[in-house]
Parts: structure tokens; C-alpha cells; sequence
């Protein structure tokens, strides 16, 4: 299978209200074959996940946007990044998406703070495509278990009807043996009859006995 195929696959939320810093980690997502959308605010990542108002966070799984990682900025006005992880933890639909904080000020405290709430990464920008490359398996881990369980029975479909069509009648494969007497003796392994078929043969048959 091809690796971009299977990469496009994988749909990441990028947050930042920097402009310049948006379209570059738009850029480089894009550049490794994931499907990016892209927001100025925390506000409007929640909006976009239908998280803004409490009561949005009931709901079918059937309903649930397919987003496997949200990588999101530290330093944004309204809502930082860090508030922004933790509605997202406090989420009962989407507490297990991986969260990546990003930031341009390399403080220790903000990072552990960051890692200690659930954030998988804390990239320093400018992020780079060497950082974008570590976000692969954070994305394998983000895939909603309903997608998952989706392709579980798929392969349990799939074996069975396999296995169906192996244990069949009309597959199963007859054994022929030639007796002494010129006929066929069927012995079909599904109902254990001997079956003798008598045939006109048009040639002699040279037995040799070993």
C-alpha cells in the first residue's frame, strides 16, 4: 500500500493565531500527506469539534468528527493552548486524541505543566519537518476506536466468509481411487459414502503391482 495514501488517512486539527506559524505547520502536514484543518483560536477549535457549549459533548459515536491529533500553539489570546488541552482531556469524546503544545518560549515549567495535563509532545518552534515525522505514531494512536472497531469486524467479516466458502460442499475436493475391477470408488470426505461409479473405459488400464 502506498505510505501517502495511507497517511491522508489521518486528519490533523492545527491551532495557532499566528498567521505565519498557521500556514507553515499547515504546510508541513500537508507536505507529510495528512489532511489538515486549520484554526486561528482555541474558541474555534472547540467550535470546530462541537465542544464550545457543555452539552455539546453528548454524543453518538457515529457523530464524532474523525480528528486523530490536534496540534495546538501555547501563546494564544482568549484561550491558551494549555486551557485548550485540558477541555479536550476533560472531554468524554475526545479525551483520548493526542494533544502536541507548541511554542516559541522554551520554559521548563510550562512544558512539564503541558506533559503532566496529557500533552504527548511540546515542539519549539519553528517546528520543523524532523518534528512533524514524530507526530506518526501519536497519529496511530489517535484513531478513534470506533474506526478501529469498524475494521475489526471488517476482518472478522472477511475470515468468516473465507472460511465459509472453504468448509462448503461444493468446494471440497472428491478423492478418486481406481480398483482392481476398472471402477471408481468415490469417497467424499463430507458424507463419508462410498460411492462405486461404473465406467466403459476405452483402454485397458496396465496395473503394475509394486
Amino acid at each position: 500500500m502506498d505510505m501517502a495514501a495511507t497517511d491522508a488517512q489521518f486528519h490533523v486539527l492545527a491551532v495557532d493565531d499566528s498567521l505565519i506559524d498557521r500556514k507553515l505547520i499547515e504546510k508541513l502536514l500537508k507536505t507529510s500527506s495528512y489532511q489538515v484543518t486549520a484554526v486561528d483560536s482555541g474558541s474555534k477549535a472547540l467550535e470546530f469539534l462541537g465542544l464550545l457549549n457543555e452539552d455539546d459533548d453528548q454524543r453518538n459515536s457515529e457523530d464524532l468528527l474523525q480528528v486523530n491529533l490536534i496540534i495546538t500553539d501555547y501563546c494564544m489570546p482568549g484561550m491558551t493552548g494549555y486551557d485548550l488541552l485540558r477541555k479536550i482531556k476533560k472531554s468524554a469524546s475526545f479525551k483520548d486524541i493526542p494533544v502536541v503544545i507548541m511554542s516559541s518560549e522554551n520554559v521548563p515549567s510550562r512544558i512539564n505543566r503541558c506533559l503532566e495535563e496529557g500533552a504527548e509532545e511540546f515542539f519549539l518552534k519553528p517546528v520543523r519537518l524532523s518534528d512533524v515525522n514524530r507526530l506518526k505514531p501519536h497519529l496511530m494512536k489517535g484513531r478513534s476506536s470506533n474506526e478501529i472497531n469498524n475494521e475489526t469486524n471488517n476482518i472478522n467479516n472477511k475470515r468468516k466468509g473465507i472460511m465459509e466458502e472453504i468448509n462448503s460442499a461444493d468446494r471440497t475436493r472428491t478423492k478418486y481411487n481406481i480398483n482392481n475391477n476398472n471402477n471408481i470408488e468415490s469417497n467424499s470426505n463430507n458424507d463419508g459414502l462410498d460411492l462405486d461409479l461404473d465406467l466403459d473405459l476405452d483402454f485397458e488400464l496396465e496395473l503394475q503391482v509394486v
